[in-house]
């Protein structure tokens, strides 16, 4: 199987003709030949919202056994619980039905590797210290369970007795559920 992370890129980002962004869109061309409406709205068929790490490794919807249209997906670095992760879910529950959670971090996370101090790296280099915090964790197990809290604890969030964290192994594929206490 070939993948976009086994062809090696020229010095210039392109990839086999083109850039990286061409060849996505020559591939929804492909995609929106074959499209058809599938006559839903945005609402979640099964009224769950999962946030998630963006590694490129978490295939989501293969991993949990979801189709199109079953659930919002939340992407960010870590997986964390942030103030736009609230927003999000905040919108998902309350203009659009979910009412499960479902949070996942995974194995070998690169906010394990990271500080905060990678803000004061960025604020030397580029003269402007973010605003953003980099959210940087040793301990998975824990970060679940404080991002488990945020839901929680949020004022926004009306529905926050079905909320599960759990670890994803990049290994295996197998997900850990991690105990809130």
């Amino acid at each position: 199987m070939t993948t976009t992370a086994s062809v090696p890129p020229s010095p210039e980002g392109a990839i086999l003709g083109g850039t990286v962004t061409d060849r996505l869109v020559e591939a929804n061309g492909r995609y929106a030949a074959a499209f058809s409406d599938p006559g839903m709205d945005a609402r979640p068929i099964l009224h769950v919202a999962v946030v998630a790490c963006m590694d490129a490794r978490l295939d989501l919807h293969a991993a949990l056994g979801l189709e199109l249209g079953d659930c919002h997906t939340i992407r960010n670095a870590g997986g964390v619980v942030t103030d736009d992760v609230i927003r999000s879910l905040t919108i998902s529950q309350r203009a659009l039905g979910t009412r499960s959670i479902v949070l996942i971090h995974h194995t070998g996370c690169g906010l394990e590797s990271l500080t905060e101090d990678f803000r004061h790296e960025l604020e030397m280099e580029v003269g402007q210290r973010p605003a953003w915090a980099v959210e940087a964790f040793r301990d998975v197990d824990q970060d679940v369970r404080q991002s488990m809290q945020r839901v929680r604890t949020s004022p926004f969030l009306v529905h926050t007795d079905d909320v599960r964290g759990f670890v994803f192994d990049v290994k295996t594929g197998l997900l850990r559920e991690i105990d809130p206490a």
